[in-house]
C-alpha cells in the first residue's frame, strides 16, 4: 500500500453505514460458578466411571496388550536383546561411578527394565542406571560420609543409595498419583540441557584419573576445575591401566565416528551396489555401532583374563573383582533412620534430576515416533520402579537417552521389550558373574566417558539457543559454568531459579504497545514489483533455474538475468489491474514500528483519531504487571492529552496544581515577570509573547493561547493476549479509570475493550463497572458500535435486510448489545463521529 492510499480521507460514520440499521437483540449473560463446574470439574458419566478411568490410566498396557501381535513380539525381542547387551556393561560402569559395587547397577537395571513396562506410556524409554543420577548418588554418599567422619564405612554406601532411592521413589510416585506432572514444565528444557552438559563434563573429567590408573590419588568428588588441575598434576603417575582405558576409549570413539559418519559416506558412493546389499551393510553398521560397548568389554576382559592366567598373583591391572551371583541382596532393605537427616539434603536435587531427565527423554522420543506420552504416568513409573527397587537394594534409576535411542532405532513396538532386556540382566547375573571379575576398571571408565559424550550439547545446539532466545543462551552457559565450577546441586538449583526468574520477569515487565492504524487489503497471487521496476511472479519462476525467495530478497540481485522475469518486465502495469476492486480495511498496528517490525517500515502508521488512545496488552494483566501497565498508560495520557480544568462554585475554570507533580506548578519568580498573569499551565503548551515592560503585560495575556494537545475521549485496551486477570489487576483498572477522569476532569471518558477470550475476564470487568453504559459514564454524545454477522438463511424471527443486489441478509450482533464497550475486534474509530 502506498503512502497516498494510507492518507486517504475516510468517510464519516453516518455516511459509511446505513442509518437506522436493525440488528437482533442479544443480551450476553455473565458466566457462573455452576457453568465452570459443569465444564471443567463435573464428570459426564458420574464419579465411579471417573475413578475407573483414573485407575485404567495407571496401567496403560491394558489398552494395547489385547491387540498384541507376533510382529510386535519380533520387534520387541530384537530391541530388548539389543538394549540388554548395552545395558549390562553400562549398568556396571554407572554403579562404579556412583561409588557402589557393580552388582548394584545390575539390580537397578533389572528393576527398571521389568517394572517400567507395567506403567509406561512410552515404548522407547529404558529405565535404569544413568550417568547424571549415578553422579548425584555418588555426591549424596560422599556428603553423608563427610558428615559421619570416622563412623562411615564402605558397607554403608549401598544403604545410603537405597534409602535415597526410597525417598525419591516415594516423592515421584506421589507426584504421579496426584497428577502433578505439570510442575515439571516450570523448568525450561534449555536449563535442563545446561545442567546435563555441565554434569557430563564433570563426569568425564572425574573418570580420567581412573582411565589413567591413579584414581586413588585424585578426589573426583570435588569441583570439576579442581579435578582437572589435580589430574594434570598426577599425569606422571599413569601406569599400565592406561592401556586398558585409553585404547578402549579410542576404539569406542572411532567405531562411533566410522559407523555413523564415515561409513555412510563411503556407502553412498557405491551406487553400483544393489539395494539389498546396501541394507545389509547398514544393518551391520547399526549393530556394530550400538553394541560397541559390549564388544570392547568382551575383548579387553579376555585380554585381562589372559594376563591373569599367566600371572595370577599380579595386581598391576585393576579389575572390578568378585561379583556375587544372582540376587544376593534381595530382601527388605536395611533402613538406618540416623542417616535420614543427612540424606534428606540430597533429595530435592536428585528428584529433580530423575524427573526432568526422564520427562525430557520420553517427550523427545514421543515426538519422533508420533505418539503422546503422559507425564504423570511417566513420573509414576519412575517412583514405582525405585520403590520396588528398594527390595533389591537398587539405587536411583531413571530414563537413559542412549539406551532409549537404541530401542527406537531397533524399531521397538511396545514397552514389552523391557521384559527381554530384564531377562538379559538376569542371565548376566546368574551366568557371567565369574567373567565380570576380570573386567578392567579402566575399561569401565572408558565406557562411562564414551557414553556421556552424547550428553554434551554440541556447538550447533548452543548456537541455536543464541539465535532463537539470547536469554536462554545466557542461562544455558551460566548453568554449565556453575555445574562445572561449583557443584551439581548448585547447577540444578540455579537452573530452576533461572527458569522461574525469566518467567517472572517476562510477566512483571510487560511490553505493551500503543497502536496506530493502517489501511490494508488481502490480495491473492500478486505480482511482486522490485525497486528497479521489474515484476516477479513467484509461481511462474518455480523451476530449477529460477530464483529462490532468499535470492529474490537479496539486495542488489540482478533479476534481469532471469528470462522469465525479463518477460514480465513489460507488464508492470498489470500489477495494478483490478486495484479498484481491492477492499481496504483498518488494521491496528504498533505506532512505534522501529523495534517491533510488525509491518513494512515504508508504510506510514497513522495515529488513532483525535481523542482516542489504543493500548495492546501483550501479556497477562495480573498482580505482577498491572502497576507497570498503569504507569505506561497514564504517563502516555498525561504527556499526550489535554489536562482538564476544574470548575469552582461560581462557574470559573481553573487548574488544580499538586505538590507531587512539579511539572504542573509554576515557579514563584514567574510572578515577578508576569505580575498580571493569574493562570499559567505548563502542562498546556501555549504561545507566549515576551513582555519587556509592564505595559506589555496586558497584550501578553491577550495573546493567542492555543492548546496543542487533544482532549481525551476514549481509552481502548486490546485484551486479545490476556488469558487471566485477578482482583489486584481489576482494582488497578478501576484506579486507572478514576485517575484518567480526574486528570481530564471528565467523567464521560469511555473505556473500551476488545479481544476478551475468557468469560471470567469479562465477568470481572462487568462487575467492576466496565463494558456497559451506566450513570457513571453516560453522555448524550456516546457512539454505540457493534460488530455484526450476516446469515443468508432465515432462522426464525431475525430481522430482514435487503442488500444492494436484492438478496436477503440477516444480521446478528456478534457480542452482547448490553455491553457496547466490549468488542470482538478493535473498532474503526476513524469512522466514529467523536465531536
Amino acid at each position: 500500500m502506498t503512502n497516498n492510499q494510507q492518507k486517504d480521507t475516510t468517510t464519516s460514520f453516518e455516511d459509511s453505514l446505513p442509518k437506522g440499521l436493525h440488528i437482533n437483540d442479544y443480551n450476553e449473560k455473565k458466566i457462573t460458578l455452576k457453568e465452570y463446574y459443569e465444564e471443567n470439574l463435573k464428570s459426564s458419566n458420574g464419579v465411579l466411571p471417573a475413578i475407573q478411568r483414573y485407575l485404567s490410566k495407571l496401567f496403560p498396557l491394558i489398552h494395547w496388550l489385547p491387540k498384541y501381535s507376533l510382529i510386535w513380539l519380533y520387534n520387541d525381542f530384537i530391541a530388548g536383546i539389543s538394549v540388554g547387551f548395552c545395558l549390562v556393561p553400562q549398568s556396571m560402569s554407572y554403579a562404579k561411578l556412583a561409588g557402589l559395587p557393580v552388582e548394584y547397577g545390575l539390580y537397578s537395571a533389572f528393576i527398571g527394565a521389568f517394572f517400567y513396562s507395567l506403567f509406561a506410556s512410552s515404548k522407547d524409554v529404558c529405565i535404569g542406571p544413568v550417568a547424571v543420577a549415578s553422579m548425584q548418588t555418588a555426591k549424596a554418599i560422599h556428603n553423608v560420609a563427610t558428615e559421619l567422619g570416622d563412623k562411615y564405612t564402605d558397607s554403608m554406601a549401598p544403604i545410603i543409595a537405597t534409602q535415597l532411592a526410597l525417598y525419591c521413589g516415594a516423592i515421584a510416585a506421589g507426584i504421579g498419583f496426584l497428577r502433578l506432572g505439570f510442575l515439571a514444565e516450570f523448568i525450561s528444557s534449555v536449563a535442563i540441557t545446561g545442567f546435563v552438559t555441565g554434569s557430563a563434563v564433570n563426569i568425564c573429567w572425574g573418570q580420567v584419573p581412573g582411565l589413567l590408573g591413579y584414581s586413588k590419588k585424585v578426589n573426583s568428588k570435588t569441583s570439576t576445575y579442581k579435578v582437572v588441575i589435580n589430574t594434570l598434576k598426577h599425569l606422571p603417575d599413569g601406569n599400565i591401566n592406561a592401556v586398558f582405558g585409553v585404547v578402549p576409549l579410542a576404539i569406542l570413539l572411532f567405531i562411533k565416528w566410522f559407523c555413523s559418519k564415515q561409513a555412510p559416506q563411503i556407502l553412498a558412493k557405491k551406487t553400483h551396489w544393489s539395494n539389498k546389499r546396501h541394507q545389509v551393510i547398514k544393518q551391520v553398521l547399526f549393530y556394530v555401532n550400538n553394541l560397541r560397548i559390549a564388544l570392547v568389554i568382551i575383548v579387553f576382559t579376555l585380554i585381562s583374563w589372559g594376563e591373569w592366567r599367566h600371572n595370577k598373583h599380579s595386581k598391576a591391572i585393576k579389575r572390578i573383582g568378585d561379583v556375587p551371583s544372582g540376587f544376593k541382596h534381595v530382601g527388605v532393605m536395611k533402613y538406618d533412620k540416623t542417616l535420614a537427616p543427612m540424606i534428606a539434603k540430597q533429595i530435592p536435587a536428585t528428584v529433580i534430576v530423575l524427573v526432568l531427565e526422564h520427562i525430557s527423554i520420553s517427550k523427545a522420543f514421543g515426538r519422533v515416533s508420533d505418539y503422546r506420552i503422559d507425564p504423570n504416568q511417566e513420573i509414576l513409573s519412575i517412583g514405582v520402579s525405585n520403590l520396588i527397587g528398594t527390595f533389591f537394594n537398587a539405587y536411583p534409576a531413571t530414563g537413559s537417552f542412549s539406551r532409549s535411542s537404541l530401542k527406537h532405532k531397533c524399531n521397538v513396538s511396545t514397552p514389552i521389550s523391557g521384559f527381554f532386556t530384564g531377562a538379559c540382566v538376569i542371565l548376566a547375573l546368574y551366568c557371567f558373574t565369574k567373567a565380570f571379575y576380570f573386567i578392567p576398571s579402566a575399561t569401565l571408565c572408558a565406557v562411562i566417558i564414551s557414553a556421556v559424550f552424547d550428553l554434551v550439547a554440541s556447538y550447533k545446539t548452543t548456537w541455536f539457543f543464541y539465535k532463537t532466545a539470547p536469554l536462554d543462551f545466557v542461562g544455558f552457559l551460566a548453568t554449565v559454568l556453575i555445574t562445572i565450577f561449583s557443584s551439581l546441586d548448585n547447577g540444578i538449583y540455579f537452573a530452576m531459579c533461572w527458569s522461574a526468574a525469566i518467567l517472572l520477569i517476562k510477566n512483571a515487565f510487560p511490553k505493551g504497545q500503543f497502536l496506530g492504524r493502517v489501511q490494508i487489503a488481502e490480495v491473492i497471487k500478486p505480482n511482486i514489483v522490485t525497486k528497479n521496476g521489474i515484476v516477479f511472479d513467484p509461481l511462474e519462476n518455480s523451476g530449477s533455474d529460477s530464483l529462490t525467495s532468499e535470492e529474490f530478497l537479496e539486495e542488489g540481485k540482478k533479476l534481469t538475468t532471469v528470462t522469465s522475469v525479463e518477460r514480465k518486465a513489460s507488464d508492470v502495469s498489470d500489477f495494478y489491474k483490478g486495484q479498484q476492486q481491492i477492499k481496504f480495511y483498518t488494521k491496528w498496528v504498533p505506532l512505534d514500528n522501529s523495534y517491533a517490525k510488525e509491518i513494512n517500515p515504508d508504510i506510514d502508521v497513522l495515529p488513532p483519531p483525535e481523542g482516542v488512545l489504543i493500548y495492546r496488552v501483550n501479556d497477562n494483566w495480573n498482580y505482577l504487571n498491572c502497576t507497570r501497565h498503569y504507569d505506561i498508560i497514564f504517563d502516555k495520557i498525561t504527556a499526550t492529552y489535554l489536562k482538564g480544568k476544574k470548575i469552582d462554585d461560581e462557574g470559573n475554570e481553573f487548574f488544580e496544581y499538586k505538590w507531587n507533580d512539579a511539572s504542573d506548578i509554576p515557579y514563584f519568580w514567574n510572578n515577578f515577570t508576569w505580575q498580571k498573569i493569574k493562570t499559567f499551565n505548563p502542562a498546556d503548551p501555549v504561545t507566549v509573547i515576551t513582555a519587556k515592560h509592564e505595559e506589555d503585560t496586558e497584550s501578553a495575556i491577550e495573546a493567542e493561547l492555543k492548546p496543542t494537545k487533544p482532549k481525551l475521549k476514549i481509552v481502548h485496551l486490546d485484551f486479545s493476549a490476556v488469558t487471566q486477570i485477578d482482583t489486584t489487576s481489576i482494582s488497578t483498572l478501576v484506579d486507572l479509570k478514576k485517575a484518567v477522569r480526574r486528570f481530564a476532569h471528565d467523567d464521560t471518558i469511555e473505556f473500551h475493550f476488545s479481544g476478551i477470550i475468557s468469560p471470567w475476564i469479562k465477568r470481572s470487568l462487568v462487575n467492576a463497572g466496565f463494558g456497559a453504559l451506566n450513570d457513571d459514564n453516560f453522555a448524550s454524545n456516546h457512539v454505540v458500535s457493534y460488530h455484526v454477522a450476516k446469515d443468508h438463511q432465515s432462522t426464525g424471527d431475525q430481522l430482514l435486510v435487503t442488500d444492494e443486489t436484492g438478496s436477503s441478509i440477516y444480521y446478528d450482533a456478534v457480542t452482547g448489545v448490553n455491553y457496547p464497550f466490549f468488542h470482538i475486534d478493535i473498532p474503526d474509530y476513524s469512522l466514529w463521529n467523536l465531536d
